[in-house]
């Protein structure tokens, strides 16, 4: 097996589908980053569940990012392995679209999903729940629209040269005509 030589390709390290499945089952919390009205771009920490294929959350309908969300419904939400059973080193970024939820039929299916996933004991989940039902909280859906994953053991492995290269990922256009042109820009060799 080779070792990388060129530190700068990364795209090539993404995740494979059960790592990132379990990343985004196992984690509990995440970032979520909107654009406020003068375009600066915020991010806070979240707690959520990964289920019907989006990211949910949930919020108070009185906070900026809210405001900030049915104004413009672009988002990223970032997850990482830090804390959670998988090796330090993954990562998930997704951008998506944001749905603000208020109906009372979902809201009875979201507080015990997350509830059950944030708490450990029937006593636990339960007072959970009854906190998060109030008549303010509004549940937000995020629904994927692009992926970008990267897995960091893949690329140690690959500079020691003991990655099987099947397990590599064809390089993303960043890695393949934007990192040319960029070495082209500042007159760098095209190795």
């Amino acid at each position: 097996m080779e070792k990388a030589e060129n530190h700068e390709v990364v795209s090539v390290y993404r995740l494979d589908p059960e790592d990132q499945e379990a990343l985004l089952l196992e984690q509990k919390e995440c970032v979520l980053n909107w654009c406020t009205r003068d375009e600066w771009p915020m991010g806070v920490i979240h707690s959520y569940i990964y289920r019907k294929g989006s990211i949910w959350i949930t919020a108070g309908a009185h906070r900026h990012r809210v405001s900030a969300l049915r104004r413009n419904p672009k988002t990223s939400v970032v997850i990482t392995s830090k804390g959670t059973s998988l090796e330090a080193g993954k990562s998930i970024t997704i951008k998506g679209r944001s749905v603000i939820h208020e109906s009372p039929e979902l809201k009875a299916w979201f507080y015990p999903e997350l509830a059950g996933a944030l708490r450990s004991t029937p006593e636990e989940v339960a007072a959970f729940e009854v906190m998060l039902d109030s008549p303010l909280r509004i549940v937000i859906e995020v629904i994927p629209e692009k992926w970008i994953t990267y897995d960091g053991a893949k690329m140690r492995e690959h500079a020691q040269g003991t990655l099987d290269p099947a397990r590599l990922s064809k390089p993303l256009e960043s890695d393949s005509v934007r990192l040319q042109k960029e070495k082209q820009r500042r007159n760098l060799s095209h190795d």
